[in-house]
């Protein structure tokens, strides 16, 4: 080999070797939505918002956010927001709403201040009852709510694909097709800062603690204590976050 062609070898090497390294290195960087800095709406979507919902009906509206529901472009989230602001019973400053994201009675739906619901989640709610999300909620894409009587309060993240089913069928009398048999709905509460992991289910009337983790993939049975940490199907407490 010359030495021209070594050279050459060892200048292609340098870049390899730093990629190969940079991928292998574990970091911590700064959180991002979690300290993002709520951005008050312009006084102009509220007002448009405010006249779409005084002069167009329900049913419009949700035709109107159909229409824009699958766009990715700055108008079309725009659209979302502000019609979202009309549909629901209440919404706060600086929601962002990804493309395909399906809701069902918003009307009964209250949204804190700068949630984010990611790209084809969908929101199930019912004409009586309660889906109330607090401000600084992270939904991920592909989430799916059961929320006929849904509480996530403050800071929840909740990972991609993770579902919450609040009803089930009683299966009474057993010779009727199951899903012919009366709604039970239970309540579930997400507390403070919990982080749901991705693709887990949480099954009607539990309530998930404060600063309490649930791991990806997990079915969650029963209730979650403040700040700990549960994982498995069904899950089970791995341990308490203080201990650690």
């Amino acid at each position: 080999m010359g030495s021209g062609t070594a050279a050459t070898a060892r200048i292609l090497w340098r870049p390899i070797v730093t990629l190969e390294l940079a991928m292998t290195e574990i970091r911590e960087v700064s959180a991002t939505f979690g300290r993002r800095q709520i951005q008050p709406d312009p006084d102009w979507e509220r007002g448009f918002a405010g006249w779409l919902k005084t002069s167009r009906s329900h049913e419009q509206l949700l035709e109107l956010y159909g229409q824009f529901r699958s766009g990715e472009g700055l108008f079309d989230s725009t659209m979302r927001r502000i019609l979202m602001r009309a549909l629901c019973q209440s919404v706060g400053n600086d929601l962002q709403v990804g493309p395909g994201v399906v809701l069902k009675h918003p009307e009964r739906m209250e949204f804190g201040d700068s949630v984010f619901i990611g790209a084809q989640a969908m929101i199930q709610g019912r004409f009586d009852g309660t889906c109330r999300i607090g401000n600084h909620v992270w939904i991920g894409p592909q989430a799916y709510f059961d929320a006929r009587q849904l509480v996530l309060e403050d800071y929840v993240g909740w990972g991609p694909g993770a579902k919450v089913l609040g009803s089930t069928h009683t299966g009474v009398p057993l010779e009727a097709p199951i899903i012919s048999t009366g709604l039970v709905i239970k309540p579930v509460h997400v507390g403070f800062g919990a982080d749901i992991g991705m693709n887990a289910s949480i099954l009607p009337g539990v309530r998930i603690g404060a600063h309490a983790i649930v791991g990806a993939g997990s079915v969650v049975t029963g209730d979650v204590p403040d700040y700990a940490i549960v994982a498995g199907a069904p899950a089970r407490l791995l341990r308490m976050r203080q201990a650690a």
